[in-house]
């Protein structure tokens, strides 16, 4: 053990002092007034500079890419609403006891729900399937075969064949 805290003293060697030269390209302001210019010019509005062509350009492609992802996410949208109304949560506009007010009467219950659901539904439905079957008594190789055959048949019915 001394001969391993040895080799580790010795090891650690910490120099005495280390020396860093930083070189910054360009010229740097020399006065305040030309620091926040630079700093102006920096944050400054693109648009202002650009022309209406490039910009009607922009902004012709900008709303084209926003309707695309609209249609792509409707089939989104409309599940995700149905499921808020399973949820009993409907999306009103309440004005008692004042504008903007919540119309929901239990959100921790549905926060529960919701995320119940999300953690348990690979317990509940798990990759091979939510049936598990045992031999009880004698085991056997017939008896092991039939209940493998009973699983995967049980399995395929609930996963593929069952409506709910």
């Amino acid at each position: 053990m001394a001969e391993i805290e040895k080799a580790i003293e010795e090891e650690v060697v910490t120099p005495d002092s280390e020396e860093v030269d930083i070189e910054i390209e360009g010229e740097e302001p020399t006065t305040v007034e030309e620091a926040v210019n630079e700093t102006e010019e920096f944050f400054k509005n693109l648009a202002e500079d650009m022309s209406d062509e490039v910009l009607q350009r922009m902004s012709n492609q900008l709303l084209d890419d926003y309707k695309k992802d609209r249609v792509s996410r409707k089939d989104w949208e409309t599940s995700y609403t149905s499921n808020l109304d399973l949820l009993g949560i409907k999306h009103t506009e309440m004005t008692r006891p004042f504008k903007g007010s919540a119309s929901v009467t239990h959100p921790l219950l549905s926060e529960a729900v919701t995320s119940f659901q999300a953690q348990a539904y690979k317990e509940l439905l798990p990759s091979s399937g939510p049936v598990r079957t045992r031999v009880l008594g004698m085991e056997d190789d017939e008896k092991v075969n039939q209940a493998q055959r009973v699983q995967d048949f049980m399995n395929y019915m609930i996963t593929e064949e069952m409506e709910e």
